[in-house]
């Protein structure tokens, strides 16, 4: 393939008819007239040498070919306008939004500080914070081209440029009034008590241990949060494991107690991870310097 020879607006032409799935609004939405939208048509239908819009009754539907296309044209696109919207300097008063991929956890101990410096340093920036997906791991290109970073500890994805954050730990969760468990956990603890457990994937490493040390986790409740866990263990025989810097923030207000876990849990550094495209454009420069310095002043006033 001769990247050379193609004509790379074809790609902006490409998404909107995939996602339209129809000539005349995909022309509308890139400010093209409906014959110059079906000449676009024309040429993409010769270079893949399918239809990608096949006409059934009185509408288009997407060929098996269009219909693998729309994910990674989509993703093509915005690894193209990240590309081009690079800048040799940036000014931290000027209007820019960056997009961050981050957990529930990720938002409350370091997103919050995070958003709070960048208040004060830079008036004219704007953080837009979205959920981990359970495809971090299976698609971690497409995530990370399709945003600004990640915010994810170490362990989970790897080969991807990251600065390092602020370090964390793993403790135990149990109810203020549990029945059974006193001021220490045992391994006996963990095997016999129902778990919360957070069911993403990125917390595999914590869990990969357990597994190595004999434990199988009895997983009564499962959630997409690790800010819901205290309140499905309070009041409950449940135990949870979640991240030491926000079971501090939670337990007080929740009615669950901290305990260390019974062996010497794996370390969580948590990080910054981006796409190599980003690593020399000015803002996202700015944007990790900033990250970084908040994470240091993290790690100062310790966990």
């Amino acid at each position: 393939m001769n990247l050379a020879r193609l004509d790379l607006n074809l790609v902006v032409a490409l998404r909107a008819l995939l996602e339209e799935r129809n000539v005349t609004r995909a022309g509308q939405r890139v400010g093209l007239s409906q014959p110059a939208m079906s000449a676009a048509l024309g040429r993409l239908r010769r270079h893949f040498d399918d239809d990608l819009l096949a006409r059934v009754g009185g509408h288009y539907e997407l060929t098996a070919l269009g219909q693998v296309l729309l994910d990674r044209t989509s993703t093509a696109y915005d690894v193209l306008e990240r590309l081009f919207s690079s800048q040799a300097s940036f000014d931290p008063k000027e209007s820019r939004e960056f997009s961050l991929v981050a957990s529930d956890y990720a938002v409350a101990v370091f997103g919050a500080e995070f958003a709070r410096v960048v208040h004060e340093e830079a008036p004219g920036v704007r953080l837009r914070f979205t959920q981990t997906p359970v495809t971090v791991v299976d698609d971690t290109a497409s995530l990370l081209s399709a945003t600004d970073g990640v915010l994810m500890p170490h362990g989970v994805i790897s080969e991807y440029p990251a600065t390092d954050l602020y370090d964390d730990r793993w403790v135990f969760i149990v109810s203020d009034d549990h029945p059974s468990v006193e001021e220490h956990l045992t391994r006996q603890d963990l095997a016999r008590l129902p778990w919360v457990a957070y069911r993403r994937t990125y917390d595999a490493p914590a869990v990969r241990q357990l597994g190595m040390l004999g434990i199988e986790p009895r997983v009564e409740v499962s959630v997409d949060g690790f800010q819901l866990l205290p309140l499905l263990v309070a009041g409950t025989r449940r135990i949870a494991l979640v991240q030491a810097r926000l079971a501090e923030r939670l337990a007080p207000c929740t009615g669950v107690r901290v305990l260390e876990p019974p062996y010497e849990a794996v370390p969580l550094r948590q990080a910054l991870w981006w796409h190599p495209v980003h690593t020399h454009d000015a803002a996202h420069i700015w944007l990790r310097e900033t990250a970084a310095r908040v994470g240091r002043r993290m790690g100062d006033a310790g966990a």
